[in-house]
């Protein structure tokens, strides 16, 4: 065989050799493993396949961050790919194994057929019997685990060099059913330690994100005398080992990260700190596109986006109510190729560091990858930072090139509007706002109590029954930042917000409206952008005609948009005013009733009572 071929062909007896060998030490201790990709196939966020030599096949796993290799088209099926590292494990309650596949290249595009080699009975132990002649030996220049730990940390804890003196598994290969493990880990957020109460009493929890070197993440949360035992061990952004732990299914309802397994740590644990050591996991996203985000709304789990930066606005000073501290917000549009805007919100150093960077290149258009969004409903659909989000401008990804490649041929002419504007009923991403928690209005009215903790969200399906004329219907606005503003000092108007004097101002909608249903009645406190579709004009406009065309011509407008059918979004909290409190129920956000959705609904809610 020459040396084209060979290098376009499978190493002869891999299969065999990776079973014999399940855990080698070190990438170092991996042989040239060259096997071919039969059976591509997506499962969840990672894609597996069949491994083979040419004789024998094994199933195999890649990690989550080769999606993109598969995606862009480089890691094909009937492939070639070198397998630089792996564990090979075994399957629960079958005879069998399967290949994780933690580092690997790509040796060839597909290939026009499988590879089927006629290897002869008789030199087939030759092959297996001695691995030697298909083994590369590590390189003599590279210190071994032991020497590295003999020299510099000879000094280190007896269970520190043991740990890593041991085979470090890596997060991929974790299952539920191993019982001896040993993971390397950087820890990239760290919870509060907090309280609890439930039915079997009080106790302590509080978790963790870890990733190890190959941008692997996993959840891992302690309870009760273990939470209070590893809170102060754990620091943001070091790298330990730890063992002796146990997995389980993730719960989708709380986790945090993309994994399908979550790690409990008890009190015997064992969790030592790798000094000295330091790795930069990479980055690993799972995109969303903006117009796919009303799912998200209201839920735990965290969102990455990726788009283009259409506006910048100035840095914002916010009170928190909280404890009263003021800290910076800043607001930015982006856009994707699903044609949709979505405002996302920066705070704190985000706000003032990378948004800085942004209001100073907004011209260019730059791409923006951000990780670990949370989805509200403010304005129907947006998305804001929370304490472990990061922001990269213009990464280098195989998205943002295709998404620079869209906005600069078509995006930059397209006409979007904003994804909370659009969140009819029946769209995808309207499903989860308008369909989801549909109740009466009694639902809410009849339980004083509700929204006492924290806000609670529902969907109504109710007419607008009355708009009181004579309230304060809208503010005086600021144009750049919506926030209201007061009579400038000689002329013009202040914004506090921007701390600038501007010359004109714009009014904003901030009423309530009465809705009924089958069950009751009412009042809703609805914003500037929900009400200008339910009134059909903008503050302005309804201002101009009170004072230009009269009383009478101004609540005829208003009758106009009464008892016609609306779905809502709401959320109910409980308010103070006047030393009591109050039920508030806030439009969040509103569409006309799609009567073939809404037929839909109505039928799939019939068939749920009568499968009952």
């Amino acid at each position: 065989m020459d040396a084209a071929a060979a290098a376009m062909s499978v190493t002869p007896g891999a299969v065999a050799y990776v079973m014999a060998n399940p855990s080698p030490a070190s990438a170092d201790d991996v042989p040239e493993t060259v096997v071919q990709v039969v059976d591509l196939k997506p499962i969840g966020s990672r894609f597996t396949f069949m491994a083979s030599d040419g004789k024998a096949k094994i199933k195999a796993i890649l990690s989550t961050h080769f999606a993109s290799e598969v995606h862009s088209g480089k890691l094909q099926n009937l492939g070639l790919v070198r397998v630089l590292n792996y564990a090979c494990n075994d399957i629960p309650n079958k005879q069998d194994k399967v290949l994780i596949i933690t580092k690997c290249e790509v040796v060839s595009p597909a290939l026009d057929a499988e590879i089927k080699s006629e290897v002869k009975a008789e030199d087939e132990p030759a092959v297996l019997s001695k691995p030697a002649a298909i083994v590369l030996k590590p390189r003599q220049d590279v210190k071994s685990a032991s020497q590295i730990v003999s020299e510099q940390r000879g000094n280190a804890a007896p269970a520190a060099r043991l740990a890593m003196t041991r085979r470090v598994h890596p997060l991929i290969s974790l299952n539920p059913y191993q019982g001896n493990w040993v993971i390397k880990v950087r820890v990239t957020s760290k919870g509060n330690l907090r309280s609890y109460r439930n039915a079997r009493g009080e106790g302590h929890v509080f978790n963790v994100e870890l990733t190890d070197e190959d941008g692997t993440q996993i959840q891992a949360t302690m309870f009760n005398e273990a939470a209070k035992k590893f809170y102060p061990v754990f620091e943001l952004g070091k790298v330990y080992y730890i063992s002796k732990g146990s997995l389980r299914v993730a719960n989708k309802q709380f986790k945090t990260v993309q994994n399908d397994y979550e790690m409990t740590l008890n009190e015997s644990a064992v969790v030592e700190e790798a000094e000295g050591e330091t790795f930069i996991p990479p980055v690993q996203y799972n995109f969303v596109k903006i117009d796919m985000l009303g799912p998200y709304v209201g839920g735990r789990e965290l969102v990455d986006i990726i788009g283009v930066v259409q506006s910048v606005s100035p840095t914002l000073s916010i009170r928190r109510k909280i404890d009263n501290e003021t800290i910076p917000k800043r607001d930015i549009i982006v856009a994707d190729d699903s044609n949709k805007t979505v405002t996302v919100t920066l705070w704190n150093d985000l706000a003032t560091t990378v948004g800085e960077e942004l209001l100073a290149m907004v011209d260019s258009a730059p791409i923006i990858a951000v990780k670990s969004l949370k989805v509200s409903d403010f304005q129907g659909v947006s998305v804001s930072t929370v304490g472990k989000s990061t922001l990269v401008i213009n990464p280098e990804l195989p998205e943002a090139e295709k998404l620079k490649a869209w906005y600069d041929s078509e995006g930059k002419g397209t006409s979007m509007a904003s994804v909370g504007a659009s969140m009819g009923a029946s769209s995808p991403g309207g499903a989860r706002s308008m369909y989801s928690d549909r109740v009466f209005l009694s639902h809410i009215t009849s339980d004083p109590d509700l929204g006492q903790d924290k806000p609670v969200f529902f969907s109504l399906h109710a007419h607008i029954s009355h708009i009181k004329p004579d309230q304060t219907m809208w503010y005086r606005a600021c144009n750049t930042c919506n926030k209201k503003v007061t009579e400038g000092v000689g002329s013009g108007y202040w914004c506090e917000g921007c701390q600038k004097n501007y010359e004109e101002c714009s009014l904003r909608y901030i009423m309530v409206i009465k809705v009924s249903d089958p069950t009751g009645e009412a009042w809703l406190s609805l914003f500037n952008d929900q009400a200008e579709r339910i009134v059909g004009c903008s503050a302005d406009d309804l201002d101009r005609i009170r004072k230009e065309e009269g009383d009478e011509r101004f609540q005829l407008k208003l009758k106009e948009a009464t008892w016609v059918p609306h779905l809502f979004r709401v959320s109910v909290a409980q308010n103070e005013y006047m030393g009591e409190k109050r039920q508030r129920i806030t439009v969040r956000s509103e569409s006309p009733v799609d009567f073939a959705a809404e037929a839909r609904y109505q039928l799939e809610e019939i068939a749920k009572l009568t499968a009952c």
